[in-house]
Order: structure tokens, then sequence, then C-alpha cells
């Protein structure tokens, strides 16, 4: 079934509603896993529990929620923050009184911007926040700073000024729904800047998956060529269990990567939001399988026809030095190779907690999912942001890190930048260059995400 523009999309008007537009699809199309709904809540906002683990391939892989939904917002002018504080907080009790913490309930992740520290809070700010400790020389670096854009990034990518991103996430439509209308409409302190929607949904089993039926369904040039099964529009299982940070590892706490000056932020985290537009034709019509699985992964990388969940264990890991001899070899890299070095753990680490992380260990933990958005499903500012009814593939990539620039060097690892400095002789975009060549970001920010106890307006309460 193929959906038109019109259908796709009814206009600003109907998105800043909260229609659901084309992702109404979801729950016709696919059946929602079969997950406990109790969970125990941990003070982590950006921990879902109960996500379900299956077998592919010989490989654990996680399932992530059906339905996935962000909101950017600035505060609005008239809000008394220390009104704002509480009314936010008894809405979001409210939200988990109704709902689990699973997929099969709601997962709620409130994610705060630099504009709301500087603007809102800047006396506590600056005596709170968390010190990235590997950035920090004879001036502190706090473990937020400004997003930047990378060398293979378009010059026109926004970098934006939100206060603040509504994270969503739940196996049905309308658990999401009713999160966005009790945050935002109802509650009443927040001026929407952006509404962002998207899926996941592998076709694990042998079943049809998601990517292909919705993209397909939106007329998306090249859709008919992703697999049939495929998790997501590049054809490749992306949340191997191995590859996914376990536990707190992302925590400001955990790695002893940052110092928290009064523990204010224990069991936060630090969040980085972007939007991708992916190029489904030139991804599957100028690559052939090896090469795809040479980009996604690493060059050389043998696995049979066909198979999209490729282990990511610790024994597969790769450092700089493979890297560049990778890069020597084919004048190539690869995606999850190039980012590896910074990615895992180079040895282990145990947590404050006495948690054992193991060498090797992968440190984020994504909730990136696929999009139909062109770039945001909505937008105050549309011709800012160029936006387009025109349904687009792509992906609202979330990364949660101990901090911006930890992110920074995995992000800047994708264009050849390795451990020790040096810069693979790249030319941005360049085929070689990973997923490089077929992606193309369109907006950045970086965030923190407080713990659960103080994700209301934090700090607001120790304003003189």
């Amino acid at each position: 079934m193929k959906v038109n523009r019109g259908q796709f999309l009814t206009g600003a008007a109907a998105s800043a509603l909260g229609a659901a537009g084309i992702y109404e699809l979801v729950d016709r199309l696919a059946d929602s896993p079969n997950r406990p709904a109790a969970a125990q809540r941990t003070d982590e906002q950006h921990l879902l529990s109960h996500t379900e683990v299956i077998e592919d391939n010989g490989v654990e892989v996680l399932v992530p929620p059906l339905h996935h939904e962000v909101v950017t917002a600035k505060i609005r002018p008239d809000v008394k923050l220390a009104d704002a504080q509480r009314t936010l907080e008894q809405t979001l009790r409210g939200l988990e009184r109704e709902y689990a913490g699973s997929p099969a309930g709601l997962g709620v992740t409130i994610a705060w911007g630099i504009p709301y520290f500087r603007d809102h809070v800047s006396v506590p700010a600056q005596q709170h926040l968390p010190i990235d400790l590997r950035e920090s020389g004879r001036s502190p670096v706090g473990v937020l700073v400004d997003a930047i854009r990378f060398p293979s990034d378009p010059h026109e990518v926004v970098l934006e000024e939100n206060d603040v991103a509504i994270l969503l996430r739940s196996d049905h439509l309308a658990h999401v729904a009713d999160g966005h209308d009790a945050l935002l409409p109802r509650l009443g302190v927040f001026e929407p800047t952006s509404i962002r929607k998207g899926f996941v949904g592998g076709g694990f089993e042998g079943r049809r998956s998601l990517p292909k039926q919705m993209a397909v369904a939106a007329g998306i040039p090249g859709a008919d060529l992703i697999p049939a099964t495929a998790q997501l529009f590049l054809g490749f299982t992306s949340t191997q269990r191995q590859a996914m940070g376990p536990t707190k590892i992302a925590n400001f706490e955990t790695l002893g990567l940052t110092h928290d000056p009064s523990g204010y932020f224990r069991g936060g985290t630090h969040m980085h939001l972007s939007h991708v537009f992916e190029d489904l034709e030139a991804w599957y019509l100028n690559f052939d399988f090896r090469e795809r699985v040479a980009t996604a992964f690493r060059p050389g990388k043998d696995v049979p026809e066909g198979t999209q969940t490729v282990r990511q264990a610790p024994q597969d890991i790769t450092d700089g030095s493979h890297v560049a001899a990778d890069f020597r070899r084919t004048g190539a890299i690869g995606h999850s190779s190039s980012i590896q070095p910074f990615s895992r753990l180079p040895r282990q680490v145990i947590g404050p907690d006495g948690t054992v992380y193991a060498k090797g260990s992968a440190i984020p933990q994504r909730a990136d999912f696929n999009t139909l958005d062109n770039p945001f499903f909505w937008t105050a500012s549309p011709e800012r942001d160029g936006w387009s009814a025109t349904p687009s593939a792509g992906l609202h990539f979330i990364s949660f890190n101990p901090s911006s620039h930890d992110f920074h060097r995995n992000r800047l690892a994708m264009d050849g930048v390795l451990p020790d400095g040096t810069r693979l002789p790249f030319v941005p975009r360049a085929r070689g260059q990973g997923f490089n060549s077929v992606l193309r970001a369109s907006h950045r920010q970086n965030f923190l995400v407080p713990p659960r106890r103080h994700r209301s307006f934090p700090l607001s309460e120790l304003r003189a």
C-alpha cells in the first residue's frame, strides 16, 4: 500500500496536534513483542527495563520499542521555574503510575541543553555540572559542550539550541501519544520547536520487518532494495547485545572519566541527538553486499551473502593500528572498526557499585530509530530546518555517552581521526569513509540527562 503525500502529512497544524501520520501503520504492520509489563525503575532515566533479548544468527540481539518520538522545546518565557518544576514532576509521576518503565509501558527521558543551564540556572550550574576529566587541563571542561560540525558534515548542518528534549519510547503508539499530550499541551510550560517520530522493528525469525514495509508505503526511492527482514533501512542489525553499552556504563560516575562535584548528577549521563538522511539508492545500487559489509563493519570482513546480524563481541574489535592498516591496504575504513578504539573499554573497569565491565565492553548506549521525517515530523521553523512533506529515509540518532567529547571522539573516528591524533587523508564523504558517503546529517545538539530524582528543571531549586 503506497501512501500519497497528502496522506503522509496533512500539514504542520495536524502535526502540532500530535497526529501520527504514516506512523499509525506501524501498529498494523508489526505485532508488539510479548514483554513483561511490570518493571522496577532505577535512577537512570535513559535505561529501559525488560528489553527483550532474542538470538539471531547465533548472536544475542536487543529488541527496542517499536515507537519512538522526540520533542524538542524552549521554556515558555512566562514560566516560573519553581512552579514548573513541581508541575512537571507531578506529571511524570502520574505517567509512571499509569505505565511501566519498559517497552510494554512508556519510557520517558527528559534531557536538558546548554541554553537551559546558561539562561535559567547559570549560578548553580557553575557549581554542580560534572567535569570531563579527560578534556580538562588548567581550566575545567564540562561534560556538556556545544555540538560541532564534523569534517564530513555538510556546511548547512544546523547546530540547535533547544532548552529540552523529551524522548518517548513504547511498543504502543497510544502510550507515546498520551505521554506527548501530558508533557506538552496539557502541561503548558514548553513551546515545542520540533517533533520527531520513527520506529525500529527487525524481521527476526523470518518475519517481514518495518523498515521495508514503511519505506515502500511511503514511496521512498530505493525502498524495494531493502532486505525484507532488515532491522533498519541500511539492512544490518545494530542492536547486538555486545555492541550496546551494558547497565550503567554510560553514567557519569561509572568509568571515572568525569567528576561530579556534589553528586547532584550521579545516575545521569550525556545525550547526543541528531538527524541523518540516508541515501538508500546509493547504498544498495553502488555497493554490492561485500562492500556493504566492509563499510558497515571492516574491510575484509567475510560473512555469508545476505547476513544481517553480524557478531560484535570483544574478540571482534580492532584498535587504531588495525584501522590504519585497513586504510593503507584498501583505502577504506569500516564504521564499526573505526569507532571501536574509542567506543570500547581498553581494560576491565569495576564500577562504584561493584559491577565488573570487561575489557572490550561497549560504552555508548544508543536509542536511534529510523524515520520518514524530512527532516522532522513537525517544526516551528520550517524554512530554517528545510522541512518538507515529502517522506525521506533517515535516522534520528540518539547516543548516551559519559560526555560530549566522548561522543565527539567516536564521531570523528568515522572521519578517520585515530586515537593518536593521526588523520587519515580522506576527502569528506569519500566512498572509503565508512557510512559517511551515504549519510548526511541535518541537525545536531548535545544534552545532559539528569538522574530521575533531578529530571524536572534540574538545579532550579538551588537558585538564589
